[in-house]
């Protein structure tokens, strides 16, 4: 039974986007029949990262300026130090995001990927997880931080890093299932 059919999902990713934290939910969305669009500032291709250095590059299949959160169902932002760092410098990826807290839609942020929660105002109040590094950052922005494998808090769901991801896509799959979440707001 595919958990995710007619469920669409945007992944928000640029240059620097961690490899496995983009690569193995999309495969685990997909293998549950959900849609996933590849969204990105850039046009055609964005490159990957892995073990310290560039990897691959995927497609990308829209660029942000083209879509908006009423496009999709739900939201994925993989982490990486690079990617989000470049997508919160653009005010149309950041207003994506929060467009899915303004319509109550469920998201996921792996890794450095809540860096983008920050920038979007979402994460006042909220309860979650990310890279240690994120830690001060998010509890600057009002966040309570927790050092937890996946955290999940109204339809937002948050790992710490790539050896979460086991746990982290099972409970996206969950959330995305369920579909709107109202304590998911911005």
């Amino acid at each position: 039974m595919s958990l995710l059919k007619d469920v669409r999902v945007a992944i928000l990713a640029t240059n620097g986007f961690e490899e496995s934290e983009l690569t193995e939910p999309k495969r685990a969305l997909e293998k549950e029949g959900a849609e996933v669009v590849i969204i990105s500032p850039e046009n055609d291709q964005i490159k990957g990262w892995k073990n310290g250095d560039w990897s691959d590059s995927i497609k990308v299949d829209a660029r942000v300026d083209q879509v908006s959160a009423s496009d999709f169902d739900a939201l994925l932002l993989p982490g990486g130090v690079i990617n989000p760092d470049l997508l919160r410098r653009d005010m149309t990826s950041v207003n994506f995001v929060k467009s899915f807290f303004e319509d109550h839609k469920p998201v996921a942020a792996i890794c450095h990927g809540p860096q983008m929660l920050i920038e979007a105002e979402v994460t006042n109040g909220r309860t979650l997880t990310s890279f240690a590094s994120v830690r001060k950052d998010l509890e600057n922005s009002g966040a309570h931080w927790v050092d937890e494998e996946v955290v999940v808090d109204s339809g937002l769901v948050t790992s710490r890093s790539p050896k979460d991801l086991p746990a982290f896509n099972k409970k996206m799959v969950e959330e995305f299932r369920e579909g709107k979440h109202a304590g998911q707001t911005a």
